[in-house]
């Protein structure tokens, strides 16, 4: 893999100086028109070997372009506060918007490397990893994310010689660590795990581009003239082509009962039935949440369901039985400005809480499946990817030892009329009727078949759905306390610690 770039790439001073005005010019006038069209979104990985380059160029690169349009990241060990949540969600937080280019020294592929190489991974874990990396490129692509990764390889001679003279000139020894001996020592291991991951990596949506770096004049007219020749062709493209995938059908309905039809809305509890077990839920819940153990867990809940069906209500009862210091609601409407500017998937990751947290979704990524799917807000293979992105997003998740726990609290068709013309007629319930709402009633079948191919493709072992039967509030807040207590108990159990 790296035999191209092991055999002595090199650039005179005079090609170079008459190369590189034209192609700083070039480059600067392509970055103006992604600023200007703000169609997608540039992510740059600048990898490789040490002394190789990684630094200078990230620098070419910000003296090259506008920097005001550049965000540069410099990912290192992950501080507390991202060990906190899953590996990728500082990734995520850094994601540049449309029309800015977003350079990562060190990325998604640096600690897994790291890693195998020092012996603290097995090889499946390597292999996991990359998937996992394949998976996320492939679905910041198909958002319309251009992403271009740069290996900066030296072969082991010549990585001996730079280092010995970056160690020698008293202007750059203190580049020179011992750290980096320590790497040179394992190059062959380095060279070895790094071209499996580039192996496992390169694809079509996100190629590798191996560079040699031992010459700096070459490194760099590379660099540029790659960075060109894609910008320029994707933005002829304007939006890329067009994603084709052949229409999958759901089940046959040959009996017309589908997961939603199957459910006994109708459950019955009395109010004093529902004081006493509001009481001894609530309590529950608040003694979970104390037990020590916590602490290494988080809690992501998700509340869809029917309008009118009573996911308000169900989360004050959680949030009433908790110190307000643990939880956050986050609710969910239509993306802001900033929000369209970034994959979907984003302004959900920035929300992950950290340990010993919760998170309530009131609404939730679900949107890319329902209300988008069937008012046409996105396109067919749009959603249809979505259930895959989604259970990746919830493995991540649930791997960190966060408890997803998503409830759809379904009702029937007249009992949500009855319970619009109510709001209609109490005055401080007006805002929570709306001419939306309504119109969503018209599109009720629509909205069943999209809500059971959701449960179907998203219900996992790792975060199922709970059906809430919500015609009787009183039912439907006492499952809702129940199945999370049940959820944190099961989390708490394989969390090793002492007990409250």
């Amino acid at each position: 893999m790296f035999e191209s770039a092991e055999i002595g790439h090199k650039v005179d001073k005079e090609t170079y100086e008459r190369e590189l005005p034209a192609l700083r010019e070039a480059l600067l006038d392509t970055q103006d028109e992604l600023v200007r069209t703000c169609g997608f979104q540039v992510i740059v990985i600048i990898s490789g070997v040490d002394g190789g380059g990684r630094r200078e160029s990230v620098h070419l690169l910000n003296e090259w372009l506008d920097p005001r349009h550049i965000e540069t990241h410099g990912m290192g060990e992950p501080s507390d506060e991202e060990l906190d949540r899953p590996p990728m969600w500082r990734f995520w937080r850094a994601l540049p918007p449309r029309g800015k280019i977003g350079i990562f020294q060190g990325s998604w592929y640096s600690m897994p490397i790291l890693d195998r190489v020092y012996g603290k991974t097995r090889n499946v874990d390597l292999e996991e990893t990359m998937e996992r990396n394949v998976r996320f490129e492939k679905m910041l692509s198909d958002e319309g994310a251009l992403i271009l990764k740069f290996w900066f390889h030296l072969s082991k001679p010549f990585q001996e010689t730079r280092l010995k003279a970056l160690e020698k000139d008293p202007r750059t020894r203190w580049r020179v660590t011992e750290r980096d001996w320590h790497h040179f020592s394992l190059y062959d291991i380095f060279r070895k795990t790094s071209a499996q991951a580039l192996r496992l990596t390169s694809t079509a949506q996100a190629p590798w581009y191996i560079v040699e770096g031992s010459d700096e004049r070459y490194r760099g007219l590379m660099l540029g003239k790659i960075m060109l020749e894609a910008l320029r062709l994707r933005l002829a493209s304007e939006h890329g082509q067009p994603h084709s995938i052949p229409t999958l059908p759901s089940l046959p309905q040959v009996d017309k009962l589908d997961i939603l039809k199957s459910l006994n809305l109708n459950q019955v509890l009395d109010k004093a039935s529902y004081e006493k077990k509001l009481e001894a839920y609530q309590g529950r819940l608040n003694v979970l949440t104390r037990d020590p153990r916590f602490q290494k867990l988080s809690v992501v809940g998700v509340f869809e369901g029917n309008d009118a069906a009573g996911k308000g209500g169900s989360i004050r009862r959680i949030t009433s039985a908790l110190d307000a210091r643990m939880y956050k609601i986050i609710p969910i409407a239509a993306p802001s400005d900033e929000e369209k500017a970034q994959p979907y998937l984003w302004r959900f990751w920035r929300h992950t809480p950290r340990r010993g947290r919760l998170a309530i979704f009131d609404r939730s990524w679900y949107g890319r499946v329902l209300v988008e799917r069937v008012e046409g807000y996105c396109s067919e293979y749009d959603w249809l990817r979505a259930y895959n992105e989604i259970n990746e997003f919830e493995a991540q998740l649930a791997n960190h030892n966060i408890v997803v726990v998503k409830f759809w609290l379904s009702i029937s068709a007249d009992e949500q009329l009855k319970r619009f013309k109510e709001r209609e007629k109490t005055g401080f319930k007006h805002y929570k009727i709306t001419d939306e709402d309504w119109r969503n009633r018209e599109r009720w079948d629509d909205y069943e078949q999209a809500v059971c191919d959701m449960v179907d493709r998203t219900s996992s072992e790792l975060a199922p759905w709970t059906l809430v039967p919500a015609n009787n509030k009183y039912h439907a807040r006492i499952q809702v306390l129940k199945t999370l207590c049940e959820r944190i108990e099961a989390g708490l159990k394989r969390v090793k610690g002492k007990k409250a």
